[in-house]
């Protein structure tokens, strides 16, 4: 099916996105390195535009507003929480939750989901949470308290209102083409402007950390695009899911690039993933 293709194509290139922003981050802050990553995007974005053009809609260009402000929200609780450690448990909450609920919105919405693609978006959400879990840093703080969870779960709803909100989008008034990832990518500039114009932020990206960072923008956003042509085409139930096997990519690439050891949990995740893969094709 074209839309499991898509939704799938659009976890893989968030996944190296995020590795990318991830690989930044290292050495930079994380609101500069998202504020540049949104910035480099535009050239891209605009030719994608032009490529794909259809008359913008007001109603299309509002939704993806609020997406955009909903995934920026996600991404600065995201960050904040994998900064007070126990990275284990706050990678798989987010990611599972930011599956979950569009699953939840889309069966709600009267989605007809077969038995075989069901079971598929369950092996999804499973394999999601196993792959998310990482070896633990040392000196690590393992600790995990209320506030901590409270963030992990917030970050989690952000991303899950980005991926409802867009797949809105993209059905407001019919062919909204990509006109709602614009819109999404410039409020989330505009918000992460204010955002670092209240405070001075040091951590500006520059050398290794802005090459990534030059990566980590244009996938992110193109991962977007991919997602919202998924939506477009099938149902939010198993495209958001789908689209949320991002962390597969991510493992794989600390593997072949930082060399990290994988834990044989996350083998399962990635065996449940391409399962997951399967059934929902079927």
């Amino acid at each position: 099916m074209l839309y499991a293709a898509l939704a799938a194509l659009s976890g893989l290139v968030w996944g190296i996105g995020d590795f990318a922003g991830g690989k930044a981050t290292q050495t930079a802050a994380a609101m500069p390195v998202t504020w540049v990553s949104k910035l480099v995007s535009l050239p891209l974005l605009g030719l994608y535009i032009v490529l794909t053009y259809v008359p913008p809609q007001a109603a299309s260009l509002t939704w993806g507003a609020l997406g955009g402000a909903a995934g920026l929200f996600g991404l600065i609780l995201f960050y904040r929480a994998l900064s007070s450690g126990a990275m284990t448990v706050v990678a798989p909450v987010t990611a599972v939750t930011s599956a979950a609920i569009p699953v939840a919105v889309g069966l709600a919405s009267g989605e007809d989901t077969r038995g075989a693609q069901l079971l598929g978006v369950i092996c999804a959400l499973v394999a999601i949470a196993l792959v998310s879990l990482s070896l633990s840093r040392p000196g690590e703080v393992r600790a995990v308290s209320v506030p901590l969870l409270i963030m992990a779960v917030g970050s989690g709803v952000g991303f899950a209102l980005f991926f409802v909100v867009l797949a809105r989008a993209g059905d407001a008034g019919g062919t909204a083409g990509l006109w709602p990832v614009a819109a999404s990518q410039l409020s989330a500039l505009v918000i992460a402007t204010a955002v670092l114009a209240m405070r001075r932020h040091d951590g500006w990206p520059h050398g290794v950390a802005f090459r990534w960072t030059l990566v980590a923008g244009p996938f992110d956003m193109t991962a977007n695009a991919l997602y919202l042509m998924a939506t477009q085409h099938g149902d939010l139930s198993i495209v958001a899911p789908l689209a949320a096997l991002y962390p597969v990519t991510t493992v794989v690439l600390a593997l072949l690039i930082d060399r990290e050891r994988m834990r044989p949990v996350q083998v399962i995740g990635l065996g449940m993933a391409v399962l997951a893969l399967v059934l929902v094709n079927r």
